[in-house]
């Protein structure tokens, strides 16, 4: 068996467990989304094996595919996690909160988008393939930046690593890693040997993901501690703030539409 064949059999098992002990903790319950993000991950790549054997001249542009509803999924995910460690005070917030918290996740993204684009060799490669990089990085970078934003805030929004929230996060964030210098490399240097090597490297630094979750999993979820007084006044603070201007811009747009049909 190559390698290639072990570390997709190997991915594949290690998605299953998680699965299943998604399953078996009634995790859908918390974060839905990712549970389906990890079930379209696994169907995804048991129908993307076969296809790159025996379709290998339409693999580029499926690879295209999946990977855009891969991205979209992973943004789905982020914001399901962001909420989830609002849970102390969700009851509090504005209907509207969760929109506004994808709102951010997607400006993040837009923002970084123009200056994720690290290919010299725009010449030298399809166009697919430039997008495809150039959507991978994107991703990446914006997975590392909720991991570490998320990491270092853990104190005050009172996270532990038994909870789920930085558990899921700490997975994606440190695959993410590996995932963004494999790409920069890629967009820098002619294809190779090395390309193979480096794709096995990234296989491999997901499955070391998938097993950290399985022990994750494997455990019960620690009780959710409540946000100190301090943190939950100013969360509650600027969502105050967030919901005045809403409404301040909207009083705003029915003041003028009145005074433009008087004149």
């Amino acid at each position: 068996m190559s390698l290639d064949n072990a570390l997709w059999l190997g991915y594949i098992a290690a998605e299953a467990v998680v699965i299943a002990l998604l399953l078996l903790r009634r995790a859908w319950r918390l974060l839905p989304t990712f549970c389906i993000y990890c079930v379209c991950d696994l169907l995804i790549n048991i129908g993307n094996y076969p296809v790159r054997i025996y379709f290998p001249d339409s693999y580029l542009n499926v690879y295209l595919t999946e990977t855009s509803i891969d991205s979209v999924l992973q943004f789905c995910v982020l914001v399901e996690l962001a909420w989830s460690v609002l849970r102390p005070i969700r009851a509090s917030l504005p209907r509207a909160s969760l929109f506004v918290i994808a709102g951010m996740i997607l400006a993040v993204g837009a923002a970084i988008w123009p200056f994720s684009d690290m290919s010299s060799n725009h010449g030298d490669i399809r166009y697919q393939m430039h997008i495809l990089l150039h959507l991978l990085q994107t991703v990446s970078i914006l997975r590392i930046l909720f991991f570490l934003g998320l990491a270092g805030c853990s104190q005050l929004l009172s996270l532990s690593w038994r909870d789920r929230e930085l558990q899921v996060v700490t997975g994606l964030g440190l695959y993410s890693i590996v995932s963004l210098g494999v790409s920069m490399f890629h967009t820098h240097q002619p294809a190779g040997a090395e390309y193979g090597f480096l794709n096995q490297f990234v296989v491999i630094s997901y499955i070391c993901s998938l097993l950290y979750w399985v022990i994750c999993f494997s455990q019960r979820e620690a009780e959710r501690q409540e946000f100190t007084p301090q943190m939950q006044n100013l969360l509650l603070a600027v969502a105050g703030v967030a919901r005045a201007d809403r409404e301040a811009l909207a009083r705003k747009s029915v003041t003028d539409g009145q005074n433009s049909r008087r004149f």
